[in-house]
């Protein structure tokens, strides 16, 4: 029989974590449908015991969010708009059930490329938080997903928060999710937008596309030109989605992924009472 652990404490984890390879459980609702049928063969360390990791608390800086706060503690939580997205995301996170047990770190660490809190989170400015027996560091959400199931977590350590900076917290912003039908499904495209005004001109762009490659990514052109005022009346143009490299797969190749992605991102940024 393989380990099995459940620390509780943040010490305790990060010092077991030091000392050999383990597959971090959480939520478990990636952890138990990857394995059935099937025996359990590596260590596994279950971290819903450690306080501390789970709640979202106004901070100084901005916003935090434990690793181990849930989709439904996302529904609940009272947020500023800015979030709105997010709260939308976590409505499209598998069942009830899956969003009362699945947790924001477990989706981000899972890494897949239709994990529907990443472009909700990317729109946000996020930051990851690391912890390891020698120490903690940061780095901003867009880099620590490398590709499908790979990230910059090393084996010692722990993601133990997401962090949202205070000027990101700010202006309106909205999800839409493609599936083959509207519920409990693997999204085909997702596109998150956040927009800020003073008065009638913009002051913040942000807009994210999940589900369309492999790595959910901004559209930092598309931001530009909204800022500056000038885009084209037959926007997104191709080199507004350049960042983007549509995958195939059993639910969408990818050139119907680039028209999805074209017309998802019009519908969001109009939906916010964007430009034309």
């Amino acid at each position: 029989m393989p380990e099995f652990v459940r620390p509780a404490g943040l010490e305790e984890a990060l010092e077991r974590l030091s000392g050999g390879v383990w597959t971090v459980l959480a939520g478990g609702t990636d952890f138990y449908p990857a394995r059935v049928g099937r025996a359990v063969s590596e260590p596994v360390m279950d971290v819903t015991a450690i306080r501390g990791l789970r709640g979202i608390e106004a901070t100084a800086e901005g916003f935090r969010i434990g690793a181990l706060t849930t989709w439904t503690d996302i529904l609940r939580a009272d947020l500023p708009p800015a979030f709105d997205a997010l709260k939308l995301a976590a409505r499209e996170v598998g069942s009830v059930q899956v969003q009362n047990a699945g947790t924001v770190a477990g989706n981000l660490c899972n890494a897949s490329p239709a994990a529907d809190g990443v472009p909700p989170l990317l729109i946000l400015d996020a930051e990851v938080e690391l912890a390891s027996a020698a120490g903690r560091r940061r780095m901003p959400l867009a880099g620590f997903i490398h590709g499908n199931r790979r990230t910059a977590r090393r084996a010692d350590e722990l993601l133990v928060a997401v962090h949202v900076p205070q000027q990101a917290a700010n202006g309106q912003s909205t999800f839409l999710k493609l599936g083959a039908r509207r519920y409990l499904v693997i999204s085909i495209v997702m596109v998150a937008a956040r927009l800020a005004r003073n008065g009638d001109g913009l002051t913040d762009a942000a807009i994210s596309v999940g589900a369309c490659a492999e790595v959910a990514q901004r559209l930092p052109a598309l931001e530009r030109d909204m800022l500056d005022g000038t885009l084209p009346g037959d926007w997104p143009t191709p080199a507004h989605l350049d960042a983007l490299s549509p995958i195939d797969d059993i639910r969408a190749d990818a050139p119907y992924r680039r028209i999805a992605a074209a017309e998802a991102v019009r519908r969001a940024v109009i939906g916010l009472g964007g430009s034309v």
